[in-house]
Order: structure tokens, then C-alpha cells, then sequence
């Protein structure tokens, strides 16, 4: 179930967030409205200016001066999941069994990152690849509950940050988006609430089909790699509200 209170306050805190160095901190905000300990934000690939690569951070200075010295970037299995994953990946399914990668996660957890996280590939319309990780300290079973109850807002977040993070760093301008239909409205908005197609069919008393078209046509007028892309961009340009 998607809280629609507490994704429309970070929604917010995010929109606030209109220069580089506010980002963070509105990480934090989001750290404690969600129950997790750390957030990070990636440009793996910016998609158009080759070297460069923003991130946005609450992890502490040292971990992230230890992380560039060590080199860790080349070994991180998390950084893989931009290269060639679409879906959010638990870091428990990652394989952690190299003695480096072992190290890795081991020293993370020394400055109280993890164990557990989960991190969420973002794929923009002009090649742009980016990450967006999450971590907890909270027990195996709570840490699990937490992801089940959230993950679907952090799906939406990670794309809204993505707008978000070029937009302020000026990786990207603003562009101009054809007009969505009625239709189109409707659905995003019912998919940003959480309702998958076939209960957005129910509720919109049209078919599957019909629903899943009215996607891929506003994913196409917003210039948007997925669905999730579509609703944070919606939300972005304000067509659609929380």
C-alpha cells in the first residue's frame, strides 16, 4: 500500500530542494520520514558530458573518502545494477562472496551503512543511467517489511530525484512536453497511488488494454523510460498531483 500523506510530504521536500546543495539535506529528510539510516544518489552516466558524475549523499565524509582512495567504484556490484539491471535489487541478493567485495560491504557496515539496502536503476530518455540506494540497520525481518511497505514510493522518489538532481545541477533543461489527454492523466495518477493496470481498468470502467495504452502514449509525450519515469515526470511538470 502506497502512504499517500507521507510520499506527498517528501514529494514537497524534494520540490523545495532547487539548488545542488539542498539535495542532501533533503535526503536526510527523507532518511528519517522513511525509517532508513542512509540515501544515496548516483549519476553513473550523465548521457551527454563524459566525466561527469554528481552524487548526492548522507553517508558519512570518511566512508565516502575511503570508497574514491580504495577504489571501490570498480568493484562495487552495486554500481553493476546501472550498467545492466532495470529492476530494484536487494543488496542481499547481490554476490558478495569475493574476499574485495566481501571487504566492502564489511567496512560499509563499519560506519553503520547496511547490512541490508536496496538500490534502484534509473534510465533516462538520452542514455542517462543513474542510482539511487537506500540503506538500513533494522533486523532481517523488519528491514523486509519496511521494503515491502515502501518500495513502491521509492520507485517514484528515485525518479523524481533523477529530474530533480539534473534539473538543479543543470545537466539538463526543462523541456517542453506535448499535452497529456484526460485518459493519460488518469491513469498516471492512479498508477503514482499504487493501483496496478488491471484495477485502474476497474476503476476507470475501460479495458486492460486500453489502460496500458494510455501508458506507453503519456510515457512517449514526456520523453520517459518507464512508468514509474512517467509519474515522477507528471508529478515534476506538476500535471499531476499527490
Amino acid at each position: 500500500m502506497v502512504d499517500h500523506h507521507r510520499l506527498s510530504l517528501s514529494l514537497r521536500t524534494l520540490l523545495a530542494a532547487k539548488h545542488s546543495e539542498e539535495l542532501c539535506p533533503a535526503l536526510e529528510e527523507l532518511c528519517v520520514r522513511y525509517g532508513l539510516s542512509h540515501m544515496t544518489f548516483l549519476v553513473v552516466c550523465s548521457g551527454g558530458r563524459s566525466g561527469v558524475h554528481p552524487y548526492f549523499t548522507t553517508y558519512p565524509d570518511a566512508w565516502t573518502e575511503i570508497y574514491v582512495e580504495k577504489r571501490y567504484f570498480d568493484i562495487d556490484p552495486v554500481i553493476n545494477v546501472a550498467r545492466s539491471g532495470f529492476m530494484p535489487v536487494d543488496w542481499s541478493s547481490l554476490d558478495q562472496r569475493s574476499a574485495q567485495t566481501s571487504r566492502l560491504f564489511k567496512e560499509a557496515h563499519s560506519f553503520e551503512i547496511g547490512p541490508s539496502g536496496l538500490t534502484i536503476p534509473i534510465r533516462g530518455p538520452k542514455g542517462e543511467r543513474c542510482l539511487f540506494s537506500v540503506a538500513s540497520n533494522l533486523p532481517k525481518r523488519e528491514w523486509s517489511r519496511l521494503r515491502a511497505s515502501s518500495i513502491h514510493e521509492l520507485q517514484i522518489l528515485s525518479q523524481y530525484l533523477h529530474e530533480t538532481v539534473f534539473s538543479a545541477t543543470g545537466l539538463r533543461e526543462v523541456g517542453r512536453y506535448r499535452d497529456l489527454s484526460r485518459r493519460e492523466v488518469e491513469c498516471l495518477q492512479l498508477l503514482a497511488r499504487g493501483r496496478i493496470s488491471k484495477q485502474i481498468a476497474a476503476d476507470l470502467g475501460i479495458s486492460e488494454n486500453a489502460v496500458k495504452l494510455y501508458l506507453r502514449s503519456a510515457r512517449k509525450k514526456l520523453g520517459a523510460a518507464t512508468s514509474h519515469h512517467a509519474v515522477a515526470k507528471a508529478i515534476f511538470l506538476e500535471l499531476i498531483k499527490i
